[in-house]
């Protein structure tokens, strides 16, 4: 510690001034602690989301898959362990967990399935968490219960024209009297097949620009409110993704969330949460894949001895677990953040972007590493790979990542 005081006395005054050079005193004082160490309760949290992961939705993966839906018995269990309401304060019905709690419980269910990981990860992390964080008490008192333990919510921001371009909402929320009136639509919605409540982004001051965009939750029997038939996906098909119409829809001015015109700070803060729990999602897929492949390359034999043994097997097998694990870390790094309320949009986006990346390169190399055999229904290895293409497009494709990560990068270094 002497020593490092003592190149910091040696340091130009200018460099420290300028922030060219950032000494940090705390961290030279401390033993930082891994960031795989979890507490007793988030630990307990992972063993009993693996079981049932194991127990009570791997055998019925197959049947969600064709079906397209969630398995409703599996949806009941769901809401019955709490795990649909993660941090969800337990005055409310939820579990009161932590947010890594949430990120090891994602990671745990896309193991087995990505499409169930998706369904909790979007209900907590976005819908649950944003209704925690700006919701009056009496929209708490109203909604949180159901939520933690009724029925799932749906985030409502993505429109036909407005994608990646995300604050270009054509949805229109009209005041009248002290009512608001919404018409439009909205695409790409997740959970919107079984929600319960929809938290739809409109401009309710298009004269303001993306500045009038607005929260509202509009409940699912709300006149007017029109839910089509599920998109027919490359994966996650258990995952309801579906085009919501508002004609006319009419609802109370206390179902604003949060303040008026504010919505556009919600929908950028609030999904740089939920881009953590994809980077979960992503890793916990690429993990499942590995799994259960890897025990297939030890007992596959060729040429007299197990496919493992072969160098350039373990090679590659090797760079995927590491290239896994470098993920995984990017993702707890951002959850941690979370956790200590520090900035963390940067980490956000480079989590989700290198775990999506890399769960799509690993889950090809397990189908490679398999064989013909991975190429069929007959094994898991194809569904881990087509879930998990997703993960390089929704909640911010891995350009946007890629610009919010320099937009950063050009801000520290100015």
């Amino acid at each position: 510690m002497n020593a490092v005081r003592s190149l910091v006395r040696q340091l130009p005054r200018k460099l420290i001034d300028g922030r060219k050079f950032h000494v940090c005193a705390t961290l030279c004082q401390t033993n930082p602690r891994p960031l795989t160490e979890f507490t007793d309760d988030e630990l307990m949290m992972k063993e009993t989301v693996a079981k049932l992961a194991k127990d009570e939705i791997l055998p019925i993966v197959r049947k969600m898959e064709k079906e397209g839906k969630i398995d409703d018995g599996l949806l009941q269990s769901l809401f019955a362990n709490g795990l649909m309401g993660m941090e969800i304060p337990e005055k409310y019905g939820g579990t009161g967990s932590n947010f890594m709690s949430t990120i090891l419980m994602v990671e745990e269910l896309a193991k087995v399935d990505g499409a169930v990981a998706a369904l909790v990860d979007i209900h907590n992390t976005l819908v649950n968490s944003l209704i925690i964080k700006v919701g009056t008490e009496e929209q708490k008192a109203k909604y949180l219960p159901n939520l933690a333990q009724k029925y799932p919510g749906s985030f409502c921001l993505t429109e036909p024209s407005a994608g990646s371009d995300a604050f270009s909402l054509k949805t229109v929320a009209k005041k009248d009297g002290s009512d608001y009136v919404i018409n439009g639509t909205k695409m790409w919605i997740s959970n919107s097949d079984i929600a319960g409540v929809f938290l739809v982004f409109a401009n309710a001051d298009p004269s303001a620009g993306y500045r009038g965009i607005t929260t509202f939750f509009v409940d699912r029997e709300t006149p007017g409110l029109t839910v089509a038939k599920p998109e027919d996906k490359l994966g996650i098909k258990a995952s309801g993704t579906c085009m919501l119409h508002f004609d006319n829809v009419r609802v109370p001015e206390s179902n604003i969330l949060g303040e008026f015109g504010h919505g556009y700070k919600y929908a950028a803060g609030f999904l740089n949460e939920g881009r953590v729990g994809i980077g979960a999602q992503m890793i916990g897929m690429a993990q499942g894949s590995l799994d259960v492949t890897i025990p297939y390359t030890l007992e596959r034999k060729q040429f007299g001895q197990d496919i493992f043994s072969f160098q350039s097997m373990q090679h590659q097998i090797a760079q995927a677990v590491t290239e896994v694990e470098s993920a995984r870390l990017l993702v707890y790094n951002a959850a941690r953040l979370v956790e200590a309320k520090k900035p963390f949009a940067k980490e956000a986006a480079m989590a989700k972007l290198i775990a999506s990346e890399t769960a799509v390169r690993v889950t090809a190399k397990c189908i490679d590493f398999m064989g013909g055999v991975g190429y069929t229904t007959d094994f898991p290895q194809e569904k881990f790979f087509r879930d998990c293409k997703i993960g390089t497009i929704y909640e911010g494709t891995s350009n946007m990542q890629l610009s919010t990560i320099a937009k950063a990068i050009r801000k520290e270094y100015s």
